[in-house]
């Protein structure tokens, strides 16, 4: 009897082997499955993207160097305004009547730095009219000019008189051209005057026309000076103010992407802040110096959206896909599907009686996901695009049989009777 059970145990063991066994490696690579795509016919728009913000070139800050407490406001949020509305008037602390005492001082200085020149003009438009009138009496004269009066070049070339005639004249005239220069100088230096005047005076002014927005202030709110020992006075950022103009974004795009677009190229943009809108514009200017940071260099490229939106706000992340080409009902295929071999030759891979079979194609316009075919498919051809290989579900099981008859993990269950 214990030799039958010995020959039923053997038997029985050999045949739990052979099936674990089986299972673990004769079944290893499992099942394999291919994942298809049709050809199709449609359009193909190749792009590149980029990533950036909202440039800030359609907004100008109000601010004010003057310090002290708000006794005025003149305007509120979405208040239409033209340059130099007032916009609040403060009642200025020490520190704001002495900064504003001393720009009104500059200004006055360069108000009469500016008549100082306007009257120096007059001046030198008298010696310029002198020096022509007594330059063009002696070349009229009949030593200086033919009976036919037509000049008498040699006579003037040879003659000391006439040559010191005309050079007083002319350096008369540079000196004339001069001083309207100086003039011009002078009135910028007034502009510049009374800006500065305006920054530390009790009244803040618009600086451009547009539209209000962001403006705090609440009559009885104290300004304080933003400055420190070591650093010299700073503006306190009041409002801003936005134009009518259409927002621009700036996007930095690769040394790769670069080449591939230029200006006028039509872009779509989403926003992070609303990405289930898109938006429209196109590429206005392309940064072709660029920058290095951390060893890897962008090229700044602006894009004009075509429509405005209050929702759109400076500094807001955006994402642009700039479109580089664009083709019309061509032959489509996903680019995963085409491959390539030793010679650079592509093909793709079909299902023949369900095993792949290469094919071989030729290629035109690629985008990120599609690529177009010129020939080796017709429409309604199917090819893989992925392969993948799946194993048993049994197969751990499997080994954990198997392995308790190899004398280790989980045997110790198992015994085989003595005699």
């Amino acid at each position: 009897m214990n030799l039958v059970k010995k020959i039923i145990f053997i038997v029985i063991f050999f045949g739990f082997g052979y099936f674990s066994f089986s299972k673990l490696f004769l079944n290893k690579n499992g099942k394999i499955t291919y994942q298809t795509e049709k050809v199709t016919k449609g359009n193909l728009i190749v792009t590149v993207s980029g990533s950036g913000t909202v440039a800030s070139t359609n907004s100008s800050n109000i601010t004010t160097e003057a310090t002290g407490v708000v006794t005025n406001i003149y305007v509120k949020d979405g208040d239409i305004v033209k340059t130099g509305d007032k916009i609040a008037e403060l009642e200025l602390d020490l520190e704001g009547q002495q900064k504003s005492s001393q720009a009104w001082a500059s200004y006055q200085s360069a108000k009469n730095s500016l008549q100082t020149t306007k009257d120096n003009l007059y001046s030198v438009q008298a010696d310029l009219f002198t020096k022509w009138q007594s330059y063009f009496n002696l070349a009229t004269s009949s030593k200086y000019e033919n009976g036919d009066k037509t000049p008498n070049t040699a006579e003037r070339q040879s003659q000391t008189e006439y040559r010191i005639s005309e050079d007083n004249w002319l350096l008369s005239e540079a000196k004339y051209k001069s001083q309207q220069k100086a003039i011009e100088q002078t009135q910028s230096s007034l502009n510049s005057a009374w800006y500065s005047y305006q920054q530390a005076s009790p009244i803040i002014y618009a600086p451009i026309s547009g539209t209000v927005s962001g403006l705090s202030l609440q009559i009885g709110s104290v300004i304080n000076s933003q400055s420190s020992s070591n650093t010299s006075a700073t503006t306190n950022k009041i409002a801003n103010i936005k134009t009518d103009a259409l927002p621009t974004l700036s996007i930095n795009l690769t040394e790769i992407d670069i080449p591939k677009i230029k200006i006028g190229d039509k872009a779509t943009i989403t926003f992070d802040a609303f990405s289930d809108k898109t938006f429209t514009g196109k590429v206005i200017s392309i940064d072709t110096v660029g920058s290095v940071s951390s060893g890897v260099t962008n090229y700044p490229t602006v894009i004009l959206l075509d429509t405005k939106s209050n929702t759109i706000l400076p500094n807001m992340g955006v994402t642009a896909n700039i479109i580089t080409n664009t083709k019309d009902e061509v032959l489509l295929i996903p680019s995963s599907a085409v491959k390539s071999d030793e010679n650079g030759n592509n093909y793709v891979q079909i299902l023949k009686n369900g095993k792949p079979d290469n094919q071989n194609i030729e290629i035109g316009l690629v985008s990120d996901s599609q690529t177009e075919i010129t020939s080796g498919l017709n429409v309604g051809d199917t090819v893989i695009t992925s392969t993948t290989q799946t194993t048993s579900p049994s197969t751990q099981q499997t080994q954990s049989v198997f392995g308790g008859f190899g004398g280790r993990g989980g045997g110790n269950n198992m015994r085989i009777q003595g005699r």
